[in-house]
């Protein structure tokens, strides 16, 4: 850059995080501002397998492979598929040395990630309301408070309901047709036998037609449960979802039948449970460029949890940050990006999509078949379904 540009990332999540740290290594100031009001305001989510040709790839670029490395743990990529009979039909764990998709809790690489900005990179309890375009290429940032601020380029790192989005394109995240709902199991080793038995040391997941179980091994002896089905996203009409018990008969009800071992993974949970519907935004999602503003993750391609969400909002943030470093102009490094991202977020959203109605069949056939073509390189959930608030 022939000067240095005002730059300004909406959200602290892990894309715009990474983007922050590349820039940073390059002398790029950068200043990041993020809704949550500090690190530990929320639960982060569960456990990410991070892929060589993405997710890896960002964290060389950030310099943070190696303390990646550390936290990570690629024992647990091992997964152990089931029917609804409590059948095992598949047990795929990788080789020895195998570091393809190590497996690390997604708050422990945020954290990874906050930890190599500098101090005050974050403004905590600052969440972006609106961005404008501004007519000499630059955009303005509108704050909660009502104040606002110009930058030369406001980056939407904001996740599924951005903020930032209107400033591009009129696109909505529409309901998928398929709904996650989360529960929680501590110190599973001990308190949790039959749970820890079941999920091994990575994931497991069971299916009938469209209705599937899932348990995903965290760190500390936590694991995590998605009960996932097909229906309406008014599922829990009638219900109130801060009665656990209530909510708990609810889905007993719905996976009738199923065996005693994978019915104990909703009967077990400690805490309640957490509702997830799946949104999705239009597949392509492309806009005409406008200058000074772009996104990155969920905010520019948000698509069905199946694996690559995480992965690609990493390699997102990081050619982000590249493209600025590496051009004369904002609007040269936005054509950089854009032109390589939105094709790319593209076909794995298609395939995204094309992965749910396999995974996820809007039938109530008892198939419970895991193809060889999509299982499970590329169809494993990074389990972080998008927050609907």
């Amino acid at each position: 850059m022939s000067t240095t540009p005002r730059i300004a990332i909406a959200g602290a999540g892990l894309g715009g995080l990474v983007c922050a740290r590349v820039l940073q290594q390059h002398g790029v100031p950068v200043t990041v501002f993020e809704r949550e009001t500090d690190p530990d305001s929320r639960s982060q989510g569960g456990s990410l397998d991070i892929d060589e040709d993405t997710g890896q790839a960002a964290l060389h670029a950030a310099g943070l492979f190696d303390r990646f490395l550390a936290l990570s743990r690629p024992e647990d990529q091992e997964w152990h598929l089931y029917d609804r009979h409590a059948s095992l039909i598949r047990h795929d764990q990788a080789g020895k040395g195998n570091l393809s998709r190590p497996e690390i809790d997604r708050g422990q690489l945020r954290a990874l990630l906050l930890e190599s900005l500098a101090p005050g990179t974050v403004r905590w309890g600052h969440p972006v309301e609106a961005v404008t375009p501004l007519p000499h290429g630059a955009a303005r940032l509108h704050h909660h408070d009502g104040t606002t601020e110009e930058f030369d380029l406001v980056i939407g790192a904001d996740g599924a309901w951005s903020r930032v989005r209107p400033a591009l394109s009129d696109a909505q995240p529409s309901y998928a047709g398929v709904t996650m709902v989360e529960a929680h199991f501590d110190d599973i080793d001990h308190r949790h036998p039959g749970i820890a038995q079941l999920v091994g040391r990575g994931t497991m997941a069971a299916k009938a037609g469209g209705r599937s179980l899932m348990l995903q091994r965290n760190s500390n002896g936590h694991a995590r449960a998605y009960i996932t089905f097909r229906g309406p996203q008014d599922w829990h009409a009638g219900l109130d979802l801060a009665d656990t018990e209530a909510v708990r008969a609810r889905l007993l009800a719905r996976y009738q039948g199923w065996h005693e071992r994978l019915l104990d993974i909703l009967r077990e949970n400690e805490g309640g449970f957490i509702n997830r519907p799946m949104f999705v935004l239009p597949v392509p999602h492309s806009w005409q460029r406008v200058p000074g503003i772009t996104l990155l993750g969920d905010a520019a391609h948000l698509m069905p949890p199946v694996g690559v969400g995480a992965n690609l909002a990493l390699l997102d943030g990081a050619e982000l940050a590249q493209a600025v470093i590496g051009h004369s102009t904002v609007d040269a490094a936005l054509d950089a990006y854009e032109s390589a991202m939105l094709p790319r977020a593209t076909g794995h959203a298609k395939t995204a999509q094309h992965m749910l109605a396999t995974l996820m069949p809007d039938t109530g056939s008892d198939d419970a078949l895991f193809p060889d073509t999509l299982w499970p390189s590329d169809t494993l959930p990074d389990a972080h379904p998008a927050h609907t608030s």
